[in-house]
């Protein structure tokens, strides 16, 4: 049983993220398992239209590499219900970048998952980007992750998840008070 933290709880995952061998080789789609699956971006270009029409909507998702352009996935939107984003290593920050472009530029609302080197560190950065679920690197205390949510009280910058800076939220505050 394969946990992640999704809308800020720890929940049973139900999908497979589907990688390549380590030669580098993608699965053939039609060895791809039953079930709900999230697949690697170069397989889903190559084979979109056979592995859309093996499952449901809900059963599909797509995983885009730190070098994965993602406009390039914003016509198959209406057949994924997961778009998530590997962050190999934990120092490769591009998904970030990736993560708010699908949420603000191309406003993706669906299930937005951070997978890979995913660490406690910067999980709530991810949050703020627009990533609503996280699968927690293995060797690491999901539980634990969850306090990420909760280490800062306030934020500065606006972010994708609040996009009011401190400044405006303090001035509302203060008018409201009648400072």
């Amino acid at each position: 049983m394969t946990l992640i933290i999704k809308n800020r709880a720890v929940v049973e995952d139900s999908f497979v993220v589907i990688r390549a061998a380590e030669n580098g080789a993608l699965p053939a789609v039609d060895a791809l398992p039953a079930g709900k699956i999230i697949v690697p971006f170069a397989l889903w270009k190559d084979h979109k239209d056979a592995i859309a029409a093996s499952r449901a909507k809900d059963d599909l998702g797509v995983w885009l590499a730190p070098d994965d352009e993602p406009a390039d996935l914003v016509a198959d939107f209406g057949r994924l219900s997961v778009i998530a984003v590997d962050f190999p290593v934990f120092r490769d920050g591009r998904g970030f970048s990736i993560g708010r472009l699908l949420r603000e530029r191309y406003d993706w609302t669906g299930e937005l998952r951070a997978i890979g080197d995913v660490l406690r560190d910067q999980v709530a950065f991810h949050a703020r980007c627009g990533f609503d679920a996280f699968a927690v690197r293995a060797d690491k205390d999901i539980q634990d992750a969850l306090n990420a949510f909760t280490e800062f009280t306030e934020l500065y910058q606006g972010a994708t998840n609040n996009p009011e800076p401190l400044f405006r939220r303090r001035a509302v505050l203060l008018a409201a008070r009648g400072a």
